[in-house]
């Protein structure tokens, strides 16, 4: 128990700045230039690839921001953040023969620069929380929401970062599919606003050490396998068959029947002609 009071209070007092920071602008940037298209932007305008960087890598803290009514551009006064996220943008887009990108994408080093980016995201979801408190300490949804926002914002925002670069794909709205970083996010959101409000009796560091070995770890296994599936996925389809689907399905009532091509439409209207007919 004592190892896990001094390994828990270690990691709550750890720093972000300057390396875990770094590797979360790093990777950030990465998935930006791995989106189809960014390559070409970033040749033919660098001032919009910049901005949807900026974007990518603060995007929780202006989405927070707004949800808040405080200055959107609030995030982007840390001068030494912005520079440094400014100047790992250049390094990954424009560096001599690609060379920082290349290393970055080699699979160990991308590993750790990956796990280094998942301790970030429970200060992300702390923060959030614990601003959120500081104005409204009995709102539990409002926490759970600047929570989420602060921690997945660039994921929640994606479609606003698309039009940057001249793309639009509604149907990469994170609340119609949600991505494994925007749900473990939103667990996230709810357990620490639940342990700020004392429904959880767990201390804020011993939560902060649970929940960032489960990131780090389940990213890790996912990078190593190779694979997408989501280790909620089980659950969700559980939760989804016993509470959403119903007892009919909206296809089943409106899909057109083999002998009928208008549907039901039609056999309404043939239900009306009768009742007049008897009228």
């Amino acid at each position: 128990m004592d190892t896990l009071d001094v390994l828990s209070h270690g990691l709550a007092n750890l720093s972000m700045f300057p390396f875990f920071d770094m590797a979360h602008y790093v990777v950030s940037v990465m998935a930006l230039r791995e989106q189809p298209g960014a390559l070409e932007v970033s040749r033919a305008s660098p001032l919009a690839c910049w901005f949807s960087s900026m974007l990518y890598c603060f995007g929780g803290a202006v989405l927070s921001s707004i949800m808040l009514a405080e200055p959107p551009v609030a995030p982007l006064s840390n001068g030494t953040a912005v520079l440094l996220a400014s100047l790992l943008w250049y390094l990954v887009f424009y560096s001599p023969l690609d060379l920082v990108y290349g290393i970055a994408a080699l699979p160990p080093l991308r590993l750790v620069l990956s796990g280094m980016k998942e301790v970030t995201r429970t200060w992300k979801v702390l923060g959030g929380v614990t601003q959120a408190r500081s104005k409204y300490k009995d709102g539990l949804l409002v926490m759970i929401a600047i929570g989420w926002a602060r921690g997945a914002g660039g994921g929640l925002i994606r479609n606003f970062e698309q039009l940057v670069r001249g793309v639009w794909k509604p149907e990469t709205n994170e609340l119609l599919k949600m991505t494994y970083p925007t749900k473990v996010t939103l667990i996230g959101a709810v357990l620490f606003a639940l342990q700020q409000t004392h429904y959880l009796p767990l201390h804020t560091h011993h939560l902060m050490l649970i929940y960032t070995t489960f990131t780090v770890v389940n990213k890790t296994r996912m990078m190593l396998t190779g694979s997408a599936t989501s280790p909620f996925a089980p659950i969700e389809s559980v939760l989804h068959k016993t509470l959403f689907t119903g007892f009919c399905s909206y296809a089943a009532l409106t899909a057109p029947s083999t002998n009928n091509p208008n549907g039901v439409s039609e056999r309404l209207q043939t239900k009306d002609e009768s009742v007049k007919k008897s009228d």
